[in-house]
Formats: C-alpha cells, sequence, structure tokens
C-alpha cells in the first residue's frame, strides 16, 4: 500500500508493508464557498456582531491591520482587498494604513514572502511592517491580566485609531483555535508577555490543547489580553483542505471568533470509533514544515487519536533546519522528557522552549520516530534515537513489533486534520 503525504511543496508518497490495518484519516470541512468575494464583502457589511467595519472607521485617522506571518496560510490577498477597500470608502486613505506582520517571536518576514503574504500590489503600496518581539522599546505596557500577565503590546497597534485583524480558523496545539484573539497575543506581543502566555503554567493545563476552548485558560487569557490591547474587529475565515475560504465571521472580535469556532467544530471534527495502536503523520507540509519546531504540531495533534503508549511516526521536511537558535540549543542537550521538564518548571522561561515542552510531554506518553531530514541527527538530542533520513527506514523502524492488525492511522495533512476519538464515558454521562 502507497499514502502520499503532505510534506515540504511537492509532497511524500510513503510505501506501507503488510500487516497493520491502516485508516486514512483526511480533513472533513464544510464546502468551499461559491463567491468567497462576496461573502467578505457581506461580512464586512453585516458583522455577526458589532457595527459595520465603514460605521467603525469613520472618522478615524490611522488604522493599523494584524495580518499572519508565512507559518500561517491565511488568504490575506482575498481577504486584504474588500477590506481595505472599506476603509478607503470611510474616508481612510492608503497612507494613513499599517500593515503589521503579526510574527511573535518567529523571525521577521522577508521582502519576497511579504509578496506572498500580501500580494505584490498591497506589498508595493502600502506601509508593511514586522513585529518585533524582543524589541521593548516598540511594545507599549498595558498593565496585567487577571492572572498577572505582563501585557506588553505592539505600540503600532495601541497608536492606530482602528484596529483590525485577520486570520484563519484551525486547530491550535496550545490555544485550541488559531485565529481572532491570536493575532493580537502573542502575534504583536511582547517577549516578557509570550514568555508568561507559553509558561509551563500554561503549558501543562489539559485544556491547553487542540480544540479545547471552554476549559482553556490559555485561550481565557488571550481574550482578555485582546480586549486590554482594544482589538476592535475581525476578520476571520475558515478554509478547506484545498486552502479554499469555507466561511467567513467577521466584527466583534469574541463572538465573531467563537462562531467561526462552532463553525469549525460542527462541520469538521472527525470523531472516531476507537483509538489507534499508532499514527504516521505530518507537519502539513510547506510552509509549516519549514523548521522542526513548527512540524512539532503534527505530533500534537495525532495525540488525540492514538492510544496512550501508541507510536507516531512525524514526517516533515524541515528544509530551513531546526527553528531559532534557543530551540535549537535546547532540543540539541535534550536528554529525555523527564529531565527537561523538570529542569524549567520553576526556571526562568526561555525563548521557544514551550514548543519542547510540548514535545516532551508527547514523549512521556508515545513512542516517537522522526523522518525530518533537514533537521540534523545530531541537533535532536535523545530524539535521534528514533530519527531516520530514509523513509522507508523509517517506516520499518516504525511498524516493527506492532502487534498483528494493529491499527495504525495514517494523517497526510497532519495538524489540519481535526480529529478526536471517542467521547469518554464520563462526559456522556456529564452531558
Amino acid at each position: 500500500m502507497q499514502a502520499h503525504f503532505a510534506f515540504g511543496k511537492t509532497g511524500l508518497t510513503v510505501s506501507l508493508p503488510p500487516g497493520p490495518r491502516y485508516q486514512v484519516l483526511t480533513s472533513r470541512s464544510a464546502v468551499a464557498l461559491e463567491n468567497p468575494k462576496s461573502a467578505i464583502e457581506s461580512a464586512l457589511d453585516q458583522p455577526i456582531a458589532g457595527p459595520p467595519l465603514r460605521e467603525l472607521a469613520a472618522g478615524k485617522k490611522s488604522v493599523a491591520i494584524a495580518v499572519c506571518d508565512i507559518t500561517r496560510p491565511a488568504p490575506n490577498r482575498q481577504t486584504l482587498p474588500p477590506l481595505l477597500k472599506q476603509l478607503h470608502q470611510a474616508g481612510i486613505p492608503p497612507e494613513a494604513v499599517t500593515i503589521l506582520i503579526a510574527t511573535g517571536l518567529h523571525r521577521a518576514a522577508t521582502p519576497a514572502e511579504l509578496d506572498v503574504i500580501l500580494g505584490p500590489e498591497i506589498a508595493a503600496h502600502y506601509r508593511v511592517e514586522n513585529h518585533h518581539a524582543r524589541r521593548k522599546e516598540e511594545q507599549c505596557p498595558l498593565g496585567h491580566t487577571r492572572r498577572g500577565t505582563p501585557v506588553w503590546i505592539d505600540a503600532r497597534f495601541i497608536r492606530a485609531d482602528l484596529r483590525i485583524t485577520l486570520g484563519f480558523i484551525e486547530q491550535h496545539l496550545m490555544a485550541g483555535f488559531s485565529g481572532g484573539r491570536k493575532l493580537v497575543a502573542p502575534g504583536l506581543a511582547g517577549e516578557d508577555t509570550i514568555k508568561v502566555l507559553h509558561s509551563p503554567r500554561f503549558m501543562r493545563e489539559p485544556g491547553a490543547t487542540e480544540g479545547s476552548i471552554e476549559d482553556n485558560p490559555l485561550h481565557a487569557e488571550l481574550l482578555e489580553i485582546a480586549h486590554i490591547a482594544r482589538q476592535d474587529f475581525i476578520l476571520d475565515v475558515t478554509m478547506t483542505l484545498e486552502r479554499e475560504i469555507s466561511g467567513v465571521f467577521a466584527g466583534d472580535p469574541a463572538a465573531a471568533h467563537g462562531a467561526g469556532v462552532a463553525f469549525l467544530q460542527k462541520s469538521s471534527l472527525e470523531r472516531l470509533p476507537e483509538l489507534a495502536d499508532a499514527a504516521i503523520t505530518s507537519g502539513a507540509g510547506y510552509p509549516l514544515d519549514l523548521t522542526f519546531y513548527q512540524t512539532v504540531k503534527g505530533i500534537t495533534a495525532a495525540q488525540h487519536v492514538v492510544k496512550p503508549g501508541g507510536r507516531i511516526l512525524l514526517l516533515g521536511e524541515c528544509a530551513e533546519g531546526i527553528g531559532s537558535a534557543e530551540f535549537a540549543e535546547m532540543l540539541r542537550s535534550f536528554t529525555g522528557p523527564e529531565p527537561f521538564l523538570r529542569a524549567i518548571t520553576d526556571a526562568e522561561v526561555v525563548v521557544d522552549q514551550w514548543q519542547l515542552e510540548k514535545l516532551a510531554l508527547m514523549d512521556q506518553r508515545h513512542e516517537l520516530f522522526f523522518y525530518t531530514p533537514g533537521a540534523e541527527k545530531s541537533r535532536l538530542g535523545s530524539l535521534a534515537e528514533k530519527s531516520y533520513h530514509d523513509i522507508d527506514v523509517a517506516v520499518e523502524a516504525f511498524v516493527q513489533g506492532l502487534p498483528a492488525q494493529a491499527r495504525v492511522a495514517l494523517i497526510p495533512e497532519g495538524p489540519y486534520v481535526f480529529a478526536a476519538g471517542p467521547v469518554p464515558a464520563e462526559a456522556i454521562r456529564n452531558a
């Protein structure tokens, strides 16, 4: 049997040996909108909650618009033009608009990437600037949340009369779902804020995981920060597997994002009758598997369909290597989940430790295998023991010793597949 996985820009076909019972899990979503441009225009005119965009923009002198960086395939080239048109119709000239790339602690977008993110026309004719989380002088202090998180947000966003974010909603390994409030924090947050949001205090909360909103303390914290930063208006979309727009949600940030999440939960969650013994998953291909850091999301998503102690084989090209210098150094010296988790429990948070923390938690619960050719084995710490640079060798090691007729889930699109095992009995009793 052969299966094709998202991998880099071209994909990867994997030959699978006989024996296990393979089940392909693909993304289930609502159908693509026939006329997304019309749907976007209607959403701006008739938002889910709050006033229409033109009404909000009336009389404003400046606008800041936050958009995702290159690691998120948000359809800004479709959502931005109708939004900009309405702003200009409300009397706001192009020179009064600042488009901020919500990088969080990711690297800055290159000029070539700006053309991809925004389209060459918009990139050339509007003020487009990267967020720099490490430059404290570029952040505005806004006090603290009720939980004590310091709130530092990009001053260019705070200074604007009107503050808008554009995003898309999918499951997220910590915040439950992307979009909405995430464009403010961590997207436009300062390093001090991001470190607390990604500290063990939040990362080890059971509710801080994919598909979780109601019981997710990180989601609640992000909502509060977005409110403090006065996020005025959002334009979020949901997307099909082919990256076509399936839903548009605009208006009041909390209400519009909540409606988008509800739509995604209803249209896209695949509930499996039983958990798998093992899974082969991907980092979802370019741009999400550019680095090992980003590719980790394929594992955290797969945990929801694999039995405790089951195996997970992760496929990711990692064309740009490991990730940030901080993450690379921690990973290189990683000796196992228990020592790492103990070491960071009460220590000062280091940039990007949260991704390795999530990976360490997975390493405690599952047997992990890797085919990530762009990530040198010498830089993977103890994970190198089950890391392979030949896909056939990786698959052979992964299936060796599996019980006869083991149920193996194949997840070609990795974190883009929104799936979970059966509803726990206690959840049914408490429903």
